[in-house]
C-alpha cells in the first residue's frame, strides 16, 4: 500500500483508529519464520517530531545485514497525522515512514521498528501496523517494556526473560550487553520471537540498542533540523 493511498482515508479520531487496528490486526502472519540473521539486507526506521511546527520527520536506514555496512537510506517529512494517543502511536508515524520506505531503490529486507509489534495492550503496535499495510517482515525492538511483566533476564549477553500478558508471551526482555538494560523485542509481522531475537543480537555487536535503530534514529533527527531550518527561513 503506498504512501498516498494510506493517507487517502487515515483516521483522525480515536474511535476510527481503534476500528482499523481492529481490523488490521486479523491480517498478522505469525506462522513464518521471517529471514535469516546475518543475510540480505535488514532496515531500520525511526521518526523525530516538532509538535509546535507540526512536522514529522522519517528515516529508513538499509544495511548489509553480514557487515552491518549501510547501504542506503532515505528520509521523508510530512504533516503530524495523528494526535499523541498512548496505544496509537502508529497513526502518528507510519504515512511518514512508508514515504521513506518508498523512496528507497533497495528492498528493505527485515525491517526493525523503534517500538511495539505484538508488545502492545491491542497486539498491534507499530511494527505489526507497518508489517501488515507494506507486506514486510517486521520486529519491534524497543527500549522499555509497555504495560507487561518480565523477570530480569540473566547478566550475561543474550539472556532472555519472556515478556508476559497473564500467561500469555508477547515479546521478549533481550540482554543485548552484559549486565545493561535490556531491550524489549517483539514480533511485528511474517517473522517469530525466536528470528526477531536472534536479529537482534546481531544488530548489537557494540551497542545496547540496534545499529539500524541508531542510525536511522541520528538521520531522522537530522532530517527534522533541516526541515525546521527551512520552515524558518519561510
Amino acid at each position: 500500500m503506498s504512501h498516498q493511498q494510506i493517507l487517502a482515508d487515515w483516521p483522525t479520531d480515536e474511535r476510527s483508529a481503534r476500528a482499523v487496528q481492529d481490523e488490521l490486526r486479523a491480517r498478522v502472519v505469525l506462522d513464518e519464520p521471517g529471514p535469516p540473521p546475518g543475510t540480505g539486507f535488514v532496515t531500520g526506521v525511526d521518526v523525530a517530531y516538532d509538535d509546535e511546527r507540526d512536522l514529522v520527520a522519517a528515516a529508513a536506514v538499509v544495511l548489509d545485514a553480514a557487515t552491518l555496512d549501510v547501504v542506503e537510506e532515505s528520509t521523508a517529512v510530512g504533516r503530524i497525522s495523528f494526535p499523541y494517543v498512548p496505544g496509537l502511536l502508529a497513526f502518528r508515524e507510519i504515512p511518514t515512514v512508508v514515504a521513506a520506505l518508498e523512496a528507497l531503490n533497495s528492498r528493505p529486507g527485515l525491517v526493525v521498528c523503534d517500538g511495539y509489534g505484538l508488545a502492545h495492550p491491542r497486539r498491534f503496535g507499530l511494527a505489526s501496523h507497518l508489517g501488515v499495510l507494506t507486506g514486510l517482515p517486521t520486529i519491534g525492538v524497543a527500549k522499555n517494556p509497555f504495560t507487561f511483566t518480565h523477570e530480569e533476564p540473566d547478566a550475561p549477553r543474550g539472556s532472555s526473560a519472556p515478556l508476559l500478558d497473564g500467561d500469555e508471551e508477547v515479546g521478549r526482555a533481550l540482554r543485548t550487553r552484559d549486565g545493561v538494560k535490556p531491550v524489549y523485542v517483539s514480533v511485528g509481522h511474517r517473522t517469530s520471537l525466536d528470528t526477531a531475537c536472534a536479529h537482534t543480537l546481531s544488530l548489537t555487536p557494540n551497542y545496547r540498542q540496534p545499529e539500524t535503530t541508531r542510525r536511522a534514529d541520528a538521520l531522522c533527527r537530522r532530517a527534522l533540523a533541516e526541515a525546521q531550518e527551512d520552515a524558518t527561513r519561510a
